[in-house]
């Protein structure tokens, strides 16, 4: 283990609880990164793909809290790309391209959403998504065709 990595760990901590500690925490990530992605994907509307206002918020917010909505969930993911990045490194454990996707999923690019429904529409990514939407008791995702 190189001199400065083992400068930053707690005192006493060898190779082995390094180990465990970085075992636990990829282990811990995916699941977590499993359980938002199922969330936001049950949350979803059926027609969210096919109907341009389903992906609007139905709410009528004051104008601060949308602006401040939109660049705390910019912030977010951009957030979550850095992170993703981070994750992706070798020797860091960590879910690193769904923490990628997730971020720029939340900020707001142009094509962003023909980029979703493109990838939603991937005949084993849609039967992914319906099966876990029936799981919850949602109905199954409108992509069109």
């Amino acid at each position: 283990m190189p001199a400065w990595l083992y400068d930053l760990l707690p005192a006493g901590w060898t190779g082995w609880e390094v180990a465990v500690a970085a075992t636990a925490f990829g282990v811990a990530s995916a699941v977590v990164s499993a359980l938002v992605v199922g969330a936001v994907l049950a949350r979803l509307p059926a027609d969210y793909f096919v109907n341009p206002a389903a992906r609007t918020r139905q709410q009528k917010l004051h104008p601060l809290a949308h602006v401040l909505l939109i660049l705390g969930r910019n912030l977010l993911g951009y957030f979550l790309i850095v992170l993703g990045v981070l994750l992706s490194l070798p020797g860091v454990p960590g879910q690193g391209v769904l923490t990628i996707l997730m971020g720029v999923m939340l900020i707001d690019l142009p094509g962003k959403d023909h980029a979703a429904r493109w990838l939603v529409t991937r005949r084993p990514v849609l039967a992914t998504v319906n099966r876990m939407r029936a799981r919850v008791g949602r109905e199954p995702l409108q992509v069109g065709e």
